[in-house]
C-alpha cells in the first residue's frame, strides 16, 4: 500500500495538534439579548480611517501572523463601510484575503457567506445569500454587517487544486477559513463600532454550506445560527468516492459513456414514469420514493437488432449497467470520518446531468465528478507524483493519506452538540435532483445526526428536502426567506413552519410548501398547481 502522507512541515502544528487545537476553541460567547438598542453609526470618516489596522495574531484563535487592512472604502449609495485585508499565512505562498462590510447604521448582527467549489476568489457578501429570494432586500441593505472570504487561498476558475500541495492552504479550506475570517471581521468590528456583535449567523450551498457545518460544529461559541443549502459536508468522500463514476463509465472500455442525448432519454422515461405521482403534472418528481418503485431503467433497453451505437433513444446493456452502478450505494473500501460510503445518485430520480454537471463529451471527458476526483486525487491525496493517471489510480493504494485529507477537510462526525448546548440552530436543505451533490448524501448526514440526538435533533435542527431542486439550478429553483426563519428561532425561539419556497427559474411564478424530511409535497387535488396553498406536506 502506497501512502502519500506529509506533514506540515512549514507551520508550528502537526495534524494531530491542529485537529486538537481547533476541536478546543472556545471563543467568548456573543453578549446576550437582542440586536442593540441604539445601533452604532458608521461615518465615511471612521471608514476610510481602517485602512492600515493591523490585527494582532491572538485575536486570530488559530496559526496565523496578523492580519491586516489593505482597503476601507465609502459607498455612499449603499452607505456602508467596504473593508478587505488579508490574514498573514505562517508559512504557506499565499496569505487569505476577506472582506467586512460595515453599514452606517449597524444592527448588531452578522451574516457571513460562505464560498463554492474550491473557493479561491474573494467572497464580497454584498449581495444575496444562497437561496435568497430575488427581489428581498439584502442583508447588508437590512442593517447587518456581512462578511466573506476566499477560502484561505487564491486560485484559478475552476478546479485548480494545486493549493492541496501546500498544507497550510488546505487546511484554510478544509477548516480553518471559516474562524479566521470571523475573528478578522470581529477585530474590525469592534475598531469601527466599539462594540461586539450580539448575534452571528453562516449561511452557503455546496462548499459554502460546508463551511456553514464547520461553523456550527467547529466553533460552536462563536456562531448562533447556520443555514446550510445542498452542503459538501464530506469533501473527501465526495471527490474520492466519484471514482465509481469513472469506472462506471469507462465499463468495458468506455462502452459505458452516456452522452447528453442517452442522458436525457433516461430522465424522460423517469418524469414520464414519475411526473404524476405527486398528483400535479409539474415537471417536478416529488414523490421520490415512489418513482424508484414506478421506473424500471431496464424498459430503456435498445431491442434485439438495434445497433446502440448508432441510436440515443435506447441504451445498450452496458450503459444500464453504467447507470445502475452510478445510482447505487458504492462501498470505496476506505473509512473516511467514520463513513465508507459514496451515496448513490439520483439519476433515476430526476436529476438531469445536463449543463455543468454531466458526464462530458466521452469517457476520457467525463465532466464534473470527473475534475473534482482528478484533482483532489492528484494534489491532496497523491501529491502530484510524476506520470500520475486520474483514469486508472486506485484510491485504495493510497487509502491512509485519503484518510488523513477527510479530517482536513470533512466534518463527518464532527458533532453538533456543543452548538445545540451553546443554544445554536441549523437549517438544512437540498434539492431531489442535485446532479453534483447527491440529496441521499445530506440524508446520511442527517441519519448521522439522528442516530446521535434521537428526540433532541429537531429542537436544534431542521431538513427540508426540496423536489425539483438541482445544484442551484434544476426545474425548481428553490428561493426561500432562510434569513429570516433562522433569525425568528434563534432570536425569538420560534421554530420554522409552513415555509415556502419559490421558483426562481426565468419566467417561473410558482410556490412549493418546504416540507420536513421525509415528507413531500402532494398536490390536494384542487387549486392551481403552481400555488403552495394547493400542496399538503405528506409522508406516505
Amino acid at each position: 500500500m502506497k501512502s502519500t502522507s506529509r506533514r506540515l512541515t512549514a507551520v508550528s502544528v502537526g495534524i494531530a495538534a491542529v485537529l486538537a487545537l481547533t476541536a478546543g476553541v472556545a471563543p467568548a460567547a456573543a453578549a446576550p439579548g437582542g440586536p442593540h438598542a441604539s445601533p452604532p453609526v458608521l461615518t465615511p470618516a471612521t471608514c476610510t480611517s481602517l485602512v492600515g489596522l493591523e490585527i494582532a495574531e491572538k485575536a486570530i484563535d488559530l496559526p496565523t501572523r496578523g492580519a491586516v487592512v489593505e482597503t476601507a472604502t465609502w459607498d455612499a449609495t449603499g452607505s456602508y463601510c467596504a473593508v478587505t485585508g488579508w490574514i498573514r499565512a505562517v508559512s504557506a505562498p499565499q496569505d487569505m484575503q476577506f472582506q467586512v462590510n460595515l453599514p452606517a447604521a449597524w444592527n448588531g448582527r452578522t451574516l457571513q457567506f460562505g464560498g463554492g467549489g474550491f473557493d479561491g476568489s474573494l467572497v464580497t457578501a454584498t449581495g444575496n445569500y444562497t437561496a435568497q429570494p430575488a427581489g428581498t432586500p439584502t442583508a447588508l441593505t437590512q442593517g447587518w454587517v456581512t462578511l466573506g472570504s476566499d477560502g484561505g487561498h487564491q486560485g484559478a476558475p475552476g478546479f485548480d487544486g494545486t493549493f492541496q500541495l501546500d498544507e497550510e492552504l488546505f487546511l484554510n479550506y478544509g477548516q480553518w477559513s471559516v474562524k479566521k475570517a470571523h475573528d478578522a471581521a470581529a477585530a474590525v468590528i469592534d475598531a469601527a463600532y466599539g462594540v461586539d456583535a450580539t448575534w452571528s449567523y453562516f449561511i452557503g450551498g455546496s462548499q459554502g454550506g460546508h463551511e456553514a457545518l464547520d461553523a456550527a460544529a467547529r466553533y460552536p461559541k462563536d456562531y448562533d445560527g447556520i443555514v446550510a443549502n445542498y452542503p459538501a459536508y464530506n469533501v473527501t468522500m465526495m471527490h474520492v468516492g466519484a471514482v465509481n463514476f469513472r469506472d462506471a463509465l469507462l465499463l468495458e472500455g468506455g462502452a459505458g459513456h452516456l452522452n447528453a442525448a442517452e442522458t436525457a432519454t433516461i430522465t424522460g422515461a423517469v418524469y414520464a414514469a414519475c411526473d404524476g405521482l405527486d398528483g400535479a403534472v409539474d415537471g417536478i418528481v416529488s414523490d421520490v420514493q415512489g418513482c424508484g418503485e414506478a421506473f424500471d431503467v431496464q424498459t430503456l433497453a435498445c431491442p434485439a437488432g438495434t445497433d446502440p451505437a448508432t441510436v440515443d433513444t435506447c441504451l445498450s446493456e452496458v450503459e444500464i449497467d453504467a447507470a445502475l452502478k452510478i445510482t447505487t450505494d458504492y462501498d470505496l473500501g476506505i473509512d473516511i470520518e467514520g463513513n465508507s460510503i459514496f451515496a448513490r445518485s439520483a439519476l433515476f430520480e430526476g436529476a438531469l446531468y445536463q449543463g455543468f454537471a454531466g458526464f462530458g463529451s466521452g469517457p476520457l471527458a467525463q465532466g464534473l465528478q470527473f475534475q473534482v476526483f482528478a484533482a483532489t486525487m492528484r494534489y491532496g491525496v497523491a501529491g502530484d507524483p510524476p506520470g500520475f493517471d486520474p483514469y486508472t489510480v486506485d484510491p485504495l493504494d493510497y487509502a491512509d493519506r485519503v484518510q488523513e485529507v477527510g479530517e482536513i477537510m470533512d466534518v463527518t462526525d464532527v458533532s453538533l452538540n456543543r452548538f445545540r448546548a451553546h443554544g445554536g440552530k441549523v437549517i438544512l436543505t437540498h434539492g431531489t435532483i442535485d446532479d453534483f451533490i447527491t440529496p441521499h448524501n445530506t440524508v446520511q448526514y442527517w441519519e448521522s445526526l439522528q442516530d446521535e440526538f434521537g428526540k433532541r435533533l429537531d429542537s436544534f435542527a431542521k431538513f427540508y428536502m426540496v423536489p425539483g431542486w438541482g445544484h442551484g439550478q434544476g426545474r425548481f429553483v428553490a428561493q426561500y426567506d432562510g434569513l429570516g426563519a433562522i433569525v425568528d428561532w434563534v432570536e425569538n425561539g420560534v421554530a420554522p413552519s409552513d415555509l415556502v419556497a419559490g421558483d426562481g427559474t426565468a419566467g417561473a411564478d410558482r410556490t412549493r410548501p418546504m416540507c420536513e424530511y421525509p415528507a413531500w409535497p402532494e398536490y390536494s387535488g384542487t387549486g392551481s398547481v403552481d400555488d403552495a396553498s394547493s400542496f399538503t406536506c405528506v409522508t406516505g
